[in-house]
């Protein structure tokens, strides 16, 4: 800028010589020539030295604002490259910290992949020890699985040869009393062996609770327990749950058999449900308690199971009772499933999943031979004792009990 003026100035002077030099040249030549029309040629010189200077000055002022103009822009450019170099720095410390960060995460990651890779290597360990203990209870259950089968045709034998015995003991008796002329003293316990059920035993004049023994067909007999007060008696009892002293997570072939006491908590077996509600046609009750005393029941006027190669099929009819008023049984009918066979119309495994045999037909919203749970630990049990209309569909029960009598009963 300063040498720009400079060179203004420098032009102005040397005009300025230039018209001292012509005025004098005009003086010399006024002298030798007109002087009127050398001082008009030297007025018309100064005005356009004049106007020469004022445009001069224009554009010196242009310049001067033009300048002014880039020095401010320069001055705005400067203060948003501070700016930006302030945000630069903001940015590259965040970087820095998210850097630390992803350091102390991947130190993080590795430690956990390492301590991942010891817990498997351990769990792999302890899944081969349950895969070894496995083997080892499958085949000891398998070994006591053998010697039950065992036990059981030796027990019928067994019974069969006291059944032969009591019947060669009731002859002597007869013969001797016909010789002495006693009463028949036998005439009774003759009777009782030819009990169908309870329902033949209350009618012949036992009327106390208790164990008994009834004909399930001509060559088997079965002990059970006949409930002779409730409802008018006659009941034999196929199923009771009361203390959780038995498990009832059992295999087909148990829940086929039976298991248990019949004077306690048992189980009375398919095969011998199927042999007896298949003499006659038989009501179904099923009675209920609850954590806090209160009883309920449901009931069903036809009643009967299928064979076993119909998988113990389930036939119901006529549901009445206080326990809900539809029935936690299904009607249509189910298949009986266990653990080990899954008879089921669910994709699950119901007897699996909810534990014990039962008609679960898709799981349903019932199963008496669920896991048993103390007080305090039967609600929210999905797997316990269950009858969902009188209840809901995760409180465990305290007690239960299956009871079947003829139809005709009076």
């Amino acid at each position: 800028m300063e040498n720009y003026t400079q060179w203004l100035q420098k032009i102005e002077g040397y005009i300025k010589e230039s018209m001292r030099t012509e005025m004098a040249q005009l003086q010399q030549n006024a002298v030798h020539n007109h002087t009127a029309a050398m001082l008009e040629m030297g007025t018309n010189l100064l005005y356009q030295t004049a106007e020469q200077t004022r445009k001069l000055t224009d554009v010196e002022t242009q310049v001067l604002n033009q300048t002014s103009r880039l020095e401010i822009q320069l001055l705005e450019n400067s203060l948003s490259t501070n700016k930006l170099e302030k945000e630069l720095l903001v940015q590259t410390n965040e970087i820095s910290k998210l850097h630390d960060k992803n350091s102390f995460l991947e130190q993080k990651i590795l430690e956990l992949e390492s301590r991942h890779h010891e817990e498997l290597g351990t769990l792999r360990e302890e899944k081969g020890s349950l895969q070894a203990l496995i083997g080892k209870q499958s085949r000891v259950i398998r070994e006591l699985e053998n010697q039950l089968t065992r036990a059981t045709g030796n027990s019928s034998a067994l019974q069969r040869q006291q059944q032969e015995m009591m019947d060669t003991v009731h002859n002597l008796i007869s013969l001797c009393n016909k010789d002495t002329g006693v009463p028949n003293s036998t005439k009774r316990v003759e009777e009782e062996k030819k009990f169908r059920d309870c329902a033949d035993l209350y009618q012949a004049g036992f009327h106390k609770n208790g164990v008994y023994t009834v004909h399930i067909n001509a060559q088997d007999t079965k002990k059970v327990y006949c409930n002779m007060e409730t409802a008018g008696g006659g009941w034999t009892i196929i199923q009771r749950r009361e203390d959780g002293s038995v498990d009832f997570q059992k295999t087909w072939k148990e829940y086929k058999m039976g298991f248990g006491k019949v004077s306690s908590e048992h189980w009375l077996g398919n095969e011998v449900i199927y042999l007896l509600t298949s003499q006659r046609q038989y009501a179904l009750r099923v009675e209920l308690t609850d954590w806090d005393g209160h009883t309920a029941f449901s009931q069903y006027d036809r009643f009967h199971i299928d064979s076993e190669k119909r998988n113990y099929r389930l036939f119901l009819k006529s549901h009445s009772g206080t326990a809900g008023q539809q029935s936690s049984l299904v009607i249509h009918g189910a298949d009986f499933s266990t653990k080990d066979m899954d008879n089921d119309n669910c994709m699950c495994k119901c007897a699996l999943m909810f534990t014990g045999g039962w008609w679960y037909d898709a799981c349903g919203p019932s199963n008496l031979n669920g896991m048993y749970f103390t007080q305090g630990q039967h609600v929210g049990k999905l797997n316990g004792i269950k009858w969902h209309y009188f209840k809901g569909p995760s409180y465990s029960l305290r007690a239960t009990t299956m009871m079947i009598r003829p139809l005709d009963f009076s």
